[in-house]
């Protein structure tokens, strides 16, 4: 649940990648059910089925025949395109909830420093807040169960916290300068999980909206959040899509539809089996037809993203900043099985106005070419370079207004901006791998908890319209806050190099002030404003409105 970096580690990045996808439509199947124990079945028998019934009724040996069925599942959608998936049905519930925009839960974002679980923030308003947990908490019991110094994977700890919507856990907490550990009863409740990461005024112009994901509930959040914006004087608008790997293409269609007006062709799909079928704007809500717009794009931004960077750069509506998208272009429909499993089958391909399919190559028979296909671009130089790129001239298409665009993997930006390497100093990777900054921030506040919150109550009452994290910022900008961490990293066996220092120290200083103003205002979103400020593709962003 941490925010993410800037270069994912490949791990990461494979995870993120392997489960994006568009879904369009939903269906409910009985492929793969039949009654246990019998051969007979309603309908004539593949040969799958027929040997899955003969090693149920006469195998030598007792065998999970739904084992045997997964297996096989597994199997033939190994042969089939990247994004073609099988989801068993303990999956199920945790792979939608991205897309549905909610779960059920306790409402915190939480990291495990070593083998302590240790509350990064609270939902605003959810069930954790209202009885009174705080961000720097550490939870220590979980019912009866001690969890302080075990080593738990994420998933075990998510399972222990989430539950049925109305159900009740105990939460044993350590929070320092308290004498005694601290138990809540929190009732468990319907947690949104938002689609908008963070959206606020850059310069007095100039709205940023950073958008994760696309879910049922991205559309309403997205307009919710433009139209703060705009009423704080936004006249240009700055949408960043960078490392959001997709979602439904609903929320692509929609977002994409603000800033088009009513008959312009957002992105069409097409397939085999499946005709053609065009998605247009519809001009339901004009407001933004004509507001100033730069998107942002990197190498991690797939599908439902790559539609409305499409839609926008072939329609010359807006400048696309960053980098080469990932190059998603199929089309997935989802059809939940009997049992509560689900198939995600690719179905068509999806084309952006001017007709491009951006779905790079891949083998049916080897996706790991695919998905290494991002690190290929590290190595090939084109993270540094544009120059570096390899167009075909039989994918070459012009826009309307007569730019030229490339289809066969990815968009393109009109403006490109290299990898940032004054950030990746050898003492910068040192820190950032083994978690400093975050862990130092904890440190920090737990230490000076007391000070900062009279600080920041003082200013908000001195400054009224300064926000919240700037008095975090000049707080700390007062406390040498850069030495201190450098002392604190020595500590914990990074060594103080002063060479490093002098190249990245400001992004060093930068980061460890994102998340204790982070920690001490229990608000994600301050960690990306803080750390926007020194984004060479935002900043480039900002310049090009």
């Amino acid at each position: 649940m941490e925010t993410r970096k800037t270069i994912l580690p490949l791990t990461i990045l494979l995870a993120i990648l392997s489960g994006i996808f568009i879904g369009i439509k939903f269906k409910d199947s009985k492929a793969f059910s039949r009654p246990r124990g019998l051969f007979f079945v309603s309908a004539p028998a593949g040969k799958t089925e027929q040997i899955l019934d003969i090693i149920q009724r006469i195998y030598v040996d007792s065998i999970s025949v739904d084992m045997l069925e997964n297996e096989a599942i597994r199997s033939i959608f190994r042969n089939l395109d990247p994004h073609s998936q099988y989801i068993p049905a303990s999956n199920f519930s945790a792979v939608n909830e991205q897309l549905e925009g909610n779960f059920s839960g306790i409402g915190v974002q939480f990291n495990m420093l070593n083998d302590t679980i240790v509350i990064i923030n609270t939902i605003a308003e959810g069930p954790s807040e209202k009885v009174g947990i705080m961000a720097g908490d550490r939870i220590v019991r979980v019912d009866d169960l001690t969890v302080a110094g075990v080593r738990m994977s994420s998933n075990d700890i998510v399972d222990k916290l989430k539950g049925i919507t109305g159900t009740t856990v105990k939460v044993g907490i350590y929070r320092r300068h308290s004498n005694e550990d601290l138990d809540f009863i929190i009732t468990r409740d319907r947690i949104p999980i938002f689609s908008v990461e963070a959206a606020y005024m850059i310069t007095p112009e100039t709205g940023y909206i950073k958008v994760d994901r696309f879910s049922r509930t991205t559309n309403r959040e997205f307009l919710e959040a433009a139209d703060k914006l705009r009423a704080e004087g936004m006249t240009k608008m700055i949408v960043d899509l960078r490392d959001n790997p997709g979602g439904i293409i609903d929320g692509a269609i929609r977002m994409s539809e603000l800033f088009l007006p009513a008959g312009k062709l957002i992105v069409y799909t097409e397939g085999n089996q499946q005709m053609r079928t065009n998605y247009y704007s519809r001009g339901r809500n004009t407001t933004y037809n004509e507001t100033e717009l730069v998107l942002l794009l990197n190498e991690i931004s797939a599908s439902a993203s790559e539609i409305v960077a499409g839609a926008i750069q072939d329609n010359d509506r807006g400048t696309i900043v960053g980098r080469r998208s990932f190059g998603k272009g199929l089309v997935q429909e989802q059809h939940t099985l009997s049992d509560g499993s689900a198939l995600r089958i690719t179905v068509s391909r999806y084309y952006t106005p001017t007709g491009r399919s951006i779905q790079k190559p891949y083998d049916m028979l080897d996706n790991r070419g695919y998905f290494n296909e991002v690190r290929e671009r590290y190595a090939q130089g084109e993270m540094m370079d544009a120059d570096s790129i390899r167009y075909n001239d039989s994918l070459r298409f012009v826009t309307p207004a007569g730019k030229v665009v490339y289809g066969g993997g990815g968009i393109m930006p009109d403006i490109f901006v290299p990898i940032d390497t004054i950030r990746d100093s050898g003492y910068f990777r040192a820190i950032d791998r083994r978690g400093l900054p975050l862990r130092f921030s904890f440190d920090y506040v737990d230490r000076n908890r007391t000070e900062m919150i009279n600080y920041l109550e003082r200013r908000r009452r001195e400054t009224p319209d300064l926000p919240d994290y700037k008095i975090v910022e000049t707080y700390l900008q007062q406390k040498n806050i850069l030495g201190e961490f450098v002392n604190y990293a020595a500590r914990q066996g990074v060594a103080r190099n002063d060479r490093d220092l002098q190249i990245s120290g400001k992004y060093v200083e930068n980061e460890v002030i994102a998340y204790i103003a982070r920690n001490i205002l229990n608000d994600n979103s301050v960690f990306l404003i803080i750390r926007n400020q020194v984004d060479n593709i935002v900043q480039k962003g900002v310049a090009t409105l």
